[in-house]
């Protein structure tokens, strides 16, 4: 939903008409994730996708019955022999897709769009299948139990809730079944993963910038004011004019959190690494060459670091691509946060 929010906040304002396709279930090698979300207006509008483009034309078309009907669709695809590029999946895959109308997101969508907007971790429950009267209705789900929307199954309610932050802990989407055979979806929203760079060097511009391509919030610290400028990083979500130790501290560094020390200057880096490796970062890492790493490791032992904790550290940062242009650093680190991210993390939009 974040990537085609501001389009579909356009078509609001405009009136427009559309479906709402959503990636519920994979199997094999399905093109797109769980959560995938494509939009189609009426009049011909499309944002986002639900597969490599093998089967949207399919989707736009089911959107327009579930237009005129104002009932959702639960669609399978898989491949369809000579027909995959057509009506089905050249990839051998097989994928579900929710066509709901627009009329569906009413009950929560200022919520939704706020929420979104402000980045909080929740679940939004959809109904797949069950009796008529609650079709088309949805409810969103706070990790501490709290809820909103105009989903309401009398009885169920608090099962629903307990699995929708069950979910959200795993940060997972997926399908789960009630007793009565209703069927539902939860849709996870974590929080985006953030990364945290110490050191507004000549790297880190280039680091920022493929980070906001890739969907990871990005937090720059460096004291050094004629360094970290607005100017130099446009794309910076929050640029922070102060000492690693003092800034570091204030912030969340949770699963979601993604440290990368770049400046070289042990009164920068130092503290900044072990802060990180006390927290629950999932990612820390540290520019460098195995020399400048080993000294490193050696003052983390003397300020009292076990071994099992130091082996946190990705250092010499980044997958070895061969690279040694300051864009070709930057792609090997992003890449490395990316496979770290993607061993844990499955199925999210």
């Amino acid at each position: 939903m974040r990537d085609v929010i501001d389009t579909l906040d356009n078509w609001r304002e405009k009136n427009e008409e559309f479906a709402v396709a959503t990636v519920v279930n994979t199997w094999g090698s399905a093109p797109r994730p769980i959560g995938s979300k494509m939009i189609a207006s009426l009049r011909g509008g499309i944002a986002g996708s639900v597969s490599a483009g093998c089967v949207e034309g399919s989707v736009i078309e089911e959107g327009r019955t579930v237009l005129a009907s104002g009932k959702p669709r639960l669609l399978t695809f898989g491949v369809a022999d000579e027909e995959a590029w057509q009506v089905g999946l050249a990839c051998g895959g097989t994928i579900q897709v929710f066509v709901e109308p627009s009329s569906a997101l009413e009950g929560i969508y200022t919520a939704l769009k706020s929420h979104l907007r402000a980045r909080h971790p929740m679940a939004v429950v959809s109904v797949l299948h069950g009796v008529p009267e609650i079709m088309n209705r949805k409810l969103i789900v706070f990790p501490d139990d709290r809820t909103e929307g105009d989903l309401d199954i009398p009885g169920q309610n608090d099962q629903i809730t307990r699995a929708a932050v069950e979910f959200l802990g795993k940060e997972t989407s997926g399908v789960f079944d009630l007793q009565d055979g209703t069927s539902l979806f939860v849709e996870v929203y974590s929080l985006p993963p953030r990364l945290v760079i110490i050191g507004a060097v000549h790297l880190a511009e280039a680091l920022v910038s493929i980070a906001h391509t890739v969907g990871f919030d990005t937090i720059l610290i460096d004291p050094r004011k004629a360094f970290a400028t607005q100017e130099r990083f446009p794309f910076v979500n929050s640029l922070l004019q102060d000492w690693p130790q003092e800034v570091l501290p204030k912030l969340v560094l949770d699963r979601s959190a993604y440290v990368v020390v770049l400046t070289h200057d042990p009164k920068l880096d130092d503290p900044a690494i072990q802060i990180a490796l006390r927290s629950e970062a999932r990612y820390i890492g540290a520019l460098g060459s195995r020399r400048t790493n080993n000294k490193r490791i050696e003052r983390l032992r003397k300020a009292g670091f076990l071994d099992e904790q130091i082996a946190r550290l990705h250092a010499p940062i980044g997958l070895d691509l061969g690279g040694r242009l300051p864009g070709e650093i930057a792609v090997s680190i992003m890449a490395e946060i990316i496979q770290e991210r993607n061993k844990a993390v499955v199925g999210q939009a």
